[in-house]
């Protein structure tokens, strides 16, 4: 004569395997002299006491005893007085379950209410499963803003405000900042109406999207210009189509992605603007800010308890307020912003471990000879170091500028009878004469002859020279430059190629989220990895690369791509500031952290550092003294190093190298290294030049 109540817990995106291990269980005794062979009106007033008095009671009613010995008395005369310790028994639900809102209740142990339904027998019928309508279980938790669905924020921000985000790309500066400033834009479509597009499901559109340009970009544009000495109307009325972003390059969003995908990608990528594409078409842009309006009511931002709440007490400044101090750390940094900073680079370059001169063994089964490839004129990798004065940003000083390069040669146009060396070869050799020519017309024209060339834009130069000289091949490509001044490394990079940053940042006045995950008494060092470069690929083992066929590729889904496409960027430098230039052969082999831990044995060995601390390296440059020297000596040790990591892995079948995991990532099954070529430029940031006293 016990009824059983359990309710599964209700999910809140974590999937149990078995429910029934996690019921809340409740027993409750029916006194043995309540029949329900025979249901009367009084016993319909007792059941739904029953029902409501076992609500209660669950949710932990101090009377509910009372009333459900009440209800028994009334349905068949037991005594209430003798009842009350003994009617019911139940177990507490834990109390994440209560805080959720979660009501243990289940409807399959109540009687249908709507009328008195009987089984064949003359007994009320009860459900056998629990009914989907329950008031108890439609009052779930609330959804997790991060887990919200974009084109749920979409649709709020459209039947809120309306705005069409589009501007012609013939309008200028002044038009697109009068669009945002008006429709309160963070970005807009740019979109050419002379075009059409025809669609099997519409019959003709006349908005044919060319490209994306947001706020940031027009202060860009502005910048770039009042740089160049164009006065303020040039600037307002310069076109915006030769600044926007492509429509090749736009980053994009999908409806069914949810919030906390979408402003991971924002963040990661530095984008404040992600067009949400369905079905070819642009249904609308997304900024955080929207994201963040939809966590929120006009209730919750209007009205005199949130302004009293969120505004009263925080807002205005007193007149005597100031900005503090930099903290220590950072002094010890701004101390030296003004002195310029210098690279001693040392370069390591091993070819494929199984080439010959006629060609790559498949395997060292295959390879002709006994020992491996050490002759780097074999590598299909290139690369070019090169130290050239020019005008610096402002235009009216010349300026030592360091530039560097690495080039990976595709291998695949061998089967073309196509020798992959020739192509990457040829675009950093161009590199350098590029920059040698510009620098040596410095005193002859002077002007913009011999400013600051980017790397983006040397790219691009050596990139048209290589095509007029008829090189057939193609490479991935990665070109930087140094900017002692400022402090920064620019670089452009197309493919798989590509430069990390590693820095000692102390644990002790680093944010939690960059602390490492290992104790600090576990670790060595705080040298971490400060900034890795993004890389660009079609697919797996797939990256998109700079080539040449003969003939120019008009297809939008080529693996060629032009200098404007790269994936162009700045990283500030610290002195102390190891990095590391390398094509593929080091990335698929070596893993991001180790490298770091050979580049912490590097300058153990040098002395650069004692014990993994910072303290001896500090106290040598607040008293002036400089280890340049032993940099420039020991540099091409790191350097080469990393080359033989490579190479060791590449070798070893029983690894999961970077290469492997990322390959099992995509369905492909891969185990050890990937053999191929591997140039290495190690660069080490100091505060003097090499031989300077």
């Amino acid at each position: 004569n016990t009824y059983l109540f359990t309710t599964p817990p209700i999910d809140h995106g974590q999937q149990r395997p078995d429910w029934r291990r996690n019921h809340h269980i409740y027993n409750v005794e029916r006194p043995q002299s309540v029949h329900v062979s025979k249901m009367t009106p009084s016993m319909n007033v007792a059941r739904a006491l029953l029902r409501d008095t076992t609500r209660a009671s669950l949710r932990g009613s101090t009377i509910c005893a009372v009333r459900f010995a009440s209800a028994a008395a009334l349905a068949g005369g037991v005594d209430a007085g003798s009842s009350r310790s003994s009617i019911i028994r139940r177990q507490q639900p834990p109390s994440s379950c209560i805080n959720n809102n979660f009501h243990p209740f289940s409807s399959a142990a109540q009687v249908d209410d709507a009328s008195d339904k009987q089984s064949p027998d003359g007994n009320p019928k009860l459900n056998d499963a629990p009914s989907e309508t329950s008031e108890d279980l439609s009052n779930e938790p609330p959804q997790k803003i991060s887990s919200v669905k974009i084109s749920e924020v979409l649709k709020r921000k459209h039947t809120l405000r309306w705005v069409e985000p589009v501007i012609s790309k013939d309008a200028t500066v002044k038009e697109a900042i009068t669009l945002c400033i008006e429709r309160k834009l963070n970005g807009m479509m740019v979109v050419d109406r002379s075009e059409s597009i025809k669609r099997e499901t519409t019959t003709e559109l006349k908005q044919k999207c060319v490209g994306l340009i947001t706020s940031r970009d027009l202060l860009r544009i502005m910048s770039a210009s009042i740089k160049d000495g164009k006065s303020a109307e040039e600037v307002l009325n310069e076109n915006i189509s030769h600044q926007m972003t492509p429509i090749n390059q736009v980053i994009y969003g999908r409806p069914d992605e949810t919030i906390g995908q979408c402003r991971a990608i924002m963040a990661k990528l530095g984008i404040k603007c992600l067009p949400i594409l369905v079905g070819g078409r642009v249904e609308g842009i997304l900024t955080v800010r929207d994201m963040t309006d939809f966590y929120f009511t006009a209730e919750d931002k209007g009205g005199k308890k949130n302004y009293l709440r969120d505004v009263s007490e925080r807002v205005g400044l007193t007149t005597d307020t100031s900005m503090a101090e930099p903290p220590v750390f950072v002094r010890q940094h701004l101390a030296l912003r003004h002195a310029p900073l210098y690279l001693n680079v040392g370069v390591a370059e091993y070819p494929h471990p199984f080439k010959a001169a006629d060609g790559i063994g498949s395997s060292r089964r295959n390879f002709g000879p006994q020992d491996l490839a050490t002759d780097s004129d074999l590598s299909e990798d290139a690369h070019f170091v090169s130290s050239v004065e020019l005008l610096g940003e402002s235009g009216n000083k010349l300026q030592q500028l360091l530039y560097m390069g690495v080039a990976d040669g595709v291998g695949s146009w061998r089967e073309y009878g196509v020798d992959p060396r020739a192509f990457s070869h040829k675009l950093m050799e161009e590199c350098e004469n590029v920059l040698q020519e510009a620098s040596s017309q410095c005193g002859i024209l002077g002007g913009k002859s011999c400013s600051m060339i980017s790397p983006a834009e040397l790219l691009a130069q050596s990139y048209e020279r290589t095509k007029e000289a008829n090189i057939i091949g193609s490479s991935t490509v990665c070109v930087a430059l140094f900017d002692s001044v400022h402090h920064q490394m620019h670089f452009s990079n197309i493919g798989d190629s590509g430069l990390i940053v590693l820095r000692h940042i102390d644990s002790e006045v680093a944010s939690a989220l960059q602390r490492s995950k290992t104790p600090r008494a576990e670790r060595k060092s705080d040298l971490r990895i400060a900034f890795v470069s993004q890389q660009q690929l079609k697919s797996f083992n797939h990256p998109f690369q700079m080539g040449w066929t003969g003939e120019d590729i008009v297809e939008n889904d080529s693996s060629f791509k032009q200098a404007t496409d790269s994936c162009t960027s700045s990283v500030h430098i610290l002195r102390g500031d190891i990095i590391i230039m390398a094509t593929d052969g080091l990335f698929d082999n070596v893993d991001i952290d180790d490298i770091a831990k050979i580049a912490l044995q590097w300058e153990l060995e040098s002395g650069f550092i004692d014990g993994g601390g910072n303290g001896a390296r500090n106290k040598r440059w607040s008293s002036g003294t400089s280890l340049t020297d032993v940099s420039a000596q020991s540099i091409p040790r790191l350097a080469e190093l990393l080359c033989q990591k490579a190479r060791e892995n590449s070798l070893d079948n029983t690894i999961d190298s970077p290469f492997a995991l990322l390959a099992k990532e995509n369905d492909i099954m891969w185990s050890g290294g990937m053999p191929d070529d591997c140039t290495v430029l190690a660069m080490h940031v100091v505060g003097k030049e090499p031989n300077a006293l």
